[in-house]
């Protein structure tokens, strides 16, 4: 007991420093220690909530995580939205804000044309549709989790809310209106809008036709490699129940005539796609940077491979590092499992959403990656007169009028546009006005770019059933109700895996996936021609699946799901390509050869996975390299041995990295049209030795160049895997003319591979020269490897005191791009961290309360509360916690414990 007083004492202490800084910092601003601790939530005792029919406890462990106990679902979603409201409010509405397209009534000016984006887009406008739709069961469980928000607000305002709320109120009287359940729908579409795969993908190939041959481009998006990375699911027998037909996928191209026409217009398009391009980047990322890093890992492994007899299953979900993590854990039971109350579940939640998302109850447990289905298209669109073209005739197109509220500013009005494709999204350019009307394409005049519009098709835009598959996989007591549930999942399309108490493993591919009349949705189309519309979707009862698999596992980690060449439907031609999925089904084959088994710890080693598989192709090439420059052989000696580790101490993990990075650069970075190359300010630093010649990326001599990753356009190469398989295939041709980069200053371009890997060498070596230093055995991966945490609004954008007083870090990290223990960043910009394993689980089907788990930061969204970021150093170095979930288990694990009463 002396001790825990003494660590309060220092917690105040501390806090009192710090608000007193803050005070000072803010120019006279009054802060106190209240301020700050308003917020935090009451823990023990009793309340009374309104709304309840009988009492309900809360019981929290040493980290603050909460399990529920309640008497009817009502009860129990109704406490779990007050508990989420104490914890993580102001998470909750940005949230909502966000997808309704009202981010400017709280920040103002700034997000107006982040607002008019999502506007058009609708978010809000289907999640209400959406929600007419759902199951009576689901529209009272939402009803009663926006009870138990309303209740924390009527009596929590202003800074007794979050710290957040104060600073706002420096700036406007913003005051947070009531929860709704619309609220906690519309952010389906945030996590779908994150998870949509490849309209990046699709814009930058469209961009790049611009400089780039058909063949160029295509060798930039290589093959997926089935022979090597083997698919989720390897029979079409267990892919689709449906014997394969050839002729019968959905990709068939046009006739040729048709094809060229496409290809002109997207070229004659390049200004307008590059403008919509501009715009997806600013939309904000919810769970972070689209297309690439957007992944996950997830196994399972059937019993018979494992320790314990029962199944093993684990799961990392790769996302953007948020401050709170974009996951709260939780339990919810019901005292008494019923009919009136069937809820014995606990796991990864969202706040601002009822239920689990992902986690166990009493029989099953579940995970989800990451499936990268091509759920949607862009279409471009000849406008004149009010009208758009189709099928040789001209329609009207539909509009509607949108306002924008802006606090402490008048408001704005739109109009949205929308085609029989969908929403005209190029119309929120720089200046958010209409395009194209004027400026007909439709006639042999020179490249009118302008004279296109551009819209879009996402599955998402039409109404689902999503939240209903939430509450069924919550319930879901076997394999034939886990599908079930995974039938109703439309979007975001995700692998499921799954694992029972029986001994049961399995997978589904749920998702409402298009099927397409012509096209392959890598470019965009012509919204002009009926042939390119959509036809329909990929049949519930075709998608993939499989159940206890003759191997004894299954691994899904974003690769391809099946080989194309056996399944009847195109999914998309843009998977991951594999790289982290096969290292995780050749260390489950390692483990279990010879009757191995694997245990709880295996899994978790698993996860930490630090090996770069880039390097074991590319480091062979580069010690062949005779280097003359006895500073940069000095640097090439570090590879020499080297196990293709990235621990943050290594050294030759660094270097190998900055040699990936110069060598990408170099061969394709300045090759690619202008729209996407590194965007953003850079810092140019000179090397702490200044009579050394350097060299910089871009061949200027004499400099180093340092940018911004967040600046760094998606179409620059970023170092993930569909890079190592691009490199894989040119690796062996020495005098492809991608190796080849022109003279320089005086200084000779490179003619072929060896040349340029050269000349990347001598680049890593000046460029880790200054950031680490001259000393070579001082350097570390960890050092360049660093993540900050920061929080996600004004830790960002706000004023710097509080930044300070919001944001944490850096912690150095190991791992790397596309390692299994993914915290990945961008080679285009730069070291930092921007993706990472947001949570990592590991469940026990033998005992669940062996199973283990790991949040990013901590349960609380208050700064300064003790749980804000206390799992991140656990986190960052591979541990887990104890997952408490019998009624025992949690007791034992209880620190406080607070009453809800009616």
């Amino acid at each position: 007991m002396p001790a825990k007083k003494t660590s309060r004492r220092a917690r105040l202490i501390v806090i009192a420093v710090v608000l007193l800084l803050v005070a000072g910092i803010g120019g006279g601003t009054f802060w106190s220690i209240s301020s700050v601790r308003d917020s935090f939530p009451q823990t023990t005792g009793s309340l009374k909530l309104k709304g309840l029919d009988d009492p309900v406890t809360v019981q929290r462990d040493r980290e603050g995580i909460p399990q529920v106990y309640a008497d009817s679902s009502k009860d129990l979603f109704t406490a779990q939205g007050y508990v989420q409201a104490q914890d993580r409010f102001w998470e909750m509405d940005v949230r909502r804000h966000t997808t309704a397209g009202r981010l400017s009534e709280m920040f103002g000016e700034s997000q107006v044309k982040t607002d008019a984006f999502l506007r058009t887009l609708g978010w809000r406008r289907v999640a209400e549709k959406e929600y007419a739709n759902l199951a009576p069961s689901t529209k009272a469980n939402l009803k009663a989790y926006s009870a138990g928000v309303n209740a924390y607000l009527k009596d929590h305002k202003g800074t007794a809310a979050s710290v957040e709320y104060g600073a706002l109120e420096l700036s406007n009287d913003y005051t947070p209106h009531k929860w709704s359940p619309v609220d906690s729908v519309a952010w389906l579409k945030a996590m779908a809008w994150d998870l949509r795969s490849n309209m990046k993908s699709e814009v930058d190939r469209s961009l790049m036709t611009s400089r780039l041959t058909r063949q160029q481009i295509e060798e930039l998006y290589p093959e997926y490699p089935v022979d090597r990375h083997e698919p989720i699911v390897d029979s079409e027998a267990k892919a689709g129940r449906k014997k394969f037909v050839p002729g019968a996928s959905s990709s068939a191209s046009p006739n040729g005539g048709a094809a060229a026409a496409q290809q002109a217009a997207v070229r004659k398009a390049g200004s307008r796609l590059s403008s919509v391009a501009t715009q997806l980047d600013k939309v904000p990322a919810m769970l972070g940077p689209s297309n690439s890093g957007i992944g996950s890992n997830s196994w399972v492994v059937s019993g018979e491979h494992t320790t314990t007899g029962k199944p093993l299953l684990a799961n990392d979900p790769h996302l953007a590092p948020q401050l709170p993590s974009v996951w709260y854990q939780m339990g919810l039971h019901c005292r008494t499992v019923s009919k009136a109350c069937p809820y014995d579940v606990s796991g990864f939640t969202f706040s601002g959403m009822p239920g689990v998302v992902i986690g166990h109850n009493q029989q099953i447990s579940w995970g989800m990656t990451n499936l990268g289905a091509d759920v949607t298209d862009l279409y471009l669109e000849k406008f004149r007169d009010g009208t758009y073209l189709y099928d040789g005739k001209r329609r009207p197109y539909r509009t509607r009028q949108e306002t924008i509220k802006v606090a402490d500013g008048p408001s704005r009005e739109i109009t949205v546009r929308e085609t029989n494709n969908g929403p005209v999204i190029s119309d929120r350019d720089s200046e958010l006005r209409k395009v194209g009307d004027e400026a007909p394409v439709d006639n042999a005049a020179p490249d009118r770019g302008d004279g296109y519009g551009v819209s879009l098709r996402w599955t998402a835009l039409s109404p689902s059933k999503s939240m209903d598959a939430i509450f069924k996989l919550n319930q879901a007591t076997d394999f034939g109700e886990f599908r079930a549930a995974a039938r109703d999942f439309a979007a975001p399309s995700q692998n499921l895996i799954y694992a029972d108490t029986k001994g049961n493993i399995g997978y589904q591919a749920p998702g409402r996936i298009p099927v397409r009349a012509a096209g392959d949705g890598r470019y965009p189309a012509p919204g002009w021609d009926s042939r390119y519309r959509w036809k329909g979707y990929v049949p519930q009862d075709a998608l993939p699946w499989e159940y206890n698999p003759e191997r004894g596992y299954i691994v899904t980690a974003n690769q391809a799901v099946v080989d194309k060449k056996k399944y009847p439907y195109m999914l998309t031609e843009d998977w991951s390509y594999g790289t982290r999925s096969q290292r995780i089904n050749d260390l489950i084959k390692s483990k279990i050869e010879d009757g191995g088994k694997i245990s709880t710890n295996d899994m978790q080693t698993m996860q930490m996975d630090n090996s770069s598989e880039i390097a074991k192709l590319l480091v062979p090439y580069l010690l062949k390299i005779d280097v003359k420059d006895g500073y940069v052989r000095e640097a090439q000696q570090l590879l020499e041995g080297w196990d293709y580790t990235q621990d943050r101490d290594s050294a030759p993990a660094a270097y190998f990295n900055a040699v990936w990075r110069n060598m990408l650069l170099l061969a394709f970075g300045n090759k690619l049209p202008k729209e996407l190359r590194v965007k953003g300010d850079c810092l140019n630093v000179r090397p702490t030795d200044d009579s050394a010649p350097v060299d910089d990326l871009s061949g200027n001599t004499r400099l180093v160049r340092e940018c911004g990753v967040r600046d760094a356009a998606s179409g620059q190469p970023d170092g993930g895997d569909r890079w190592y398989e691009v490199v894989r295939k040119l690796i062996k041709d020495s005098d492809s003319d991608w190796w080849k980069t022109p003279a320089n200053k005086g200084r000779p371009g490179d003619q072929n591979r060896d040349e340029l890997l050269a000349h990347a060498m001598k680049n890593a070596r000046w460029e880790l020269t200054s950031k680490l230093g001259k000393d070579i055995e001082t350097w570390s991966w960890g050092r360049l490897h660093l993540l900050m945490l920061k929080n996600q609004t004004i830790g960002t954008e706000g004023p710097g005191f509080m930044q300070w007083l919001l944001n944490r870090g850096p912690w150095d990290l190991g791992g790397g791009e596309d390692a299994v223990n993914a915290t990945g960043w961008n080679a285009a910009g730069g070291y930092e961290v921007v993706w990472v394993p947001s949570m990592r689980m590991v469940v026990n089907l033998d005992d669940f309360d062996k199973s283990r788990w790991i949040n990013l930061t901590g349960a609380s969204g208050h700064t300064y509360n003790p749980h804000y970021v206390d799992q991140m150093d656990k986190w960052s170095e591979g541990a887990t916690l104890k997952w408490a979930f019998s009624e025992k288990a949690v007791e034992k694990a209880t620190e406080d414990k607070m009453a809800f009463t009616p």
